[in-house]
Formats: structure tokens, sequence, C-alpha cells
């Protein structure tokens, strides 16, 4: 009795059809056309997660900037205020503080002032 390998193959040819699902023309229904848009996009999706992990620091960045100089200060200088007076608190954290607490964001202005 002669074996074939259709159940595997029908099986990973309907996976790539699904990830394809949404995509414009025939790169959603024709197998050779789907397995490159589906390798294309699984690409760019890899680097858009890398990239997000920049853009967010960049987003925080700038909000504590903001908020430094509403402070009269430099973000640098907070920065730089900070690691001499010891608190170790992430952009993140700072960020989020600066939006929602402006007293408590303050008072860390005020220490990497004394730091300085």
């Amino acid at each position: 009795m002669r074996t074939t390998y259709a159940v595997p193959s029908r099986k990973r040819r309907k996976r790539v059809l699904r990830q394809a699902k949404g995509f414009r023309g025939n790169r959603s229904k024709l197998i050779r056309m789907a397995y490159g848009a589906v390798d294309h996009a699984m690409a760019n999706a890899f680097v858009g997660r890398k990239q997000k992990k920049r853009q967010y620091r960049s987003l925080w960045t700038q909000r504590i900037n903001a908020a430094c100089r509403a402070a009269d200060f430099k973000y640098s200088w907070l920065i730089d205020g900070l690691n001499k007076a010891g608190v170790e608190i992430n952009r993140k954290v700072l960020a989020d503080l600066a939006v929602t607490d402006p007293a408590a964001f303050t008072q860390l202005v005020e220490q990497a002032k004394a730091a300085r």
C-alpha cells in the first residue's frame, strides 16, 4: 500500500492560508502567494515588536522631559541627579509619575537638584 503525505501537507497549507486571512487579493487565496506574504508579515511582526520597545522608551523620555521643563530643569540633569542620589527608578515609572502624580515628580526633581 502506498503512503502519502497528504494530511500533514494539507494541514500546513490550511495553517498558512488561515494566517493570510485578511490579506488583499490572491495573497489570501493562493498558497504560493500566501507563503511569501505570510513570511513577509512574520518578519515585519518580529521587527515591529523590537521597534515598539524603542518607541515606548522614546515616549517616556519625552514625557519626563516635558515635566522637567515645566519645573525649570532638564531631562539629562534629572537622570544624572537621580543616579548620583542613588534613586533607582526606571523611565516608565518616571513618565507615569510625571503624568499622574506631579507632586511626587516634583519631589524627585528636588532630590536630583540636591544631588547635582
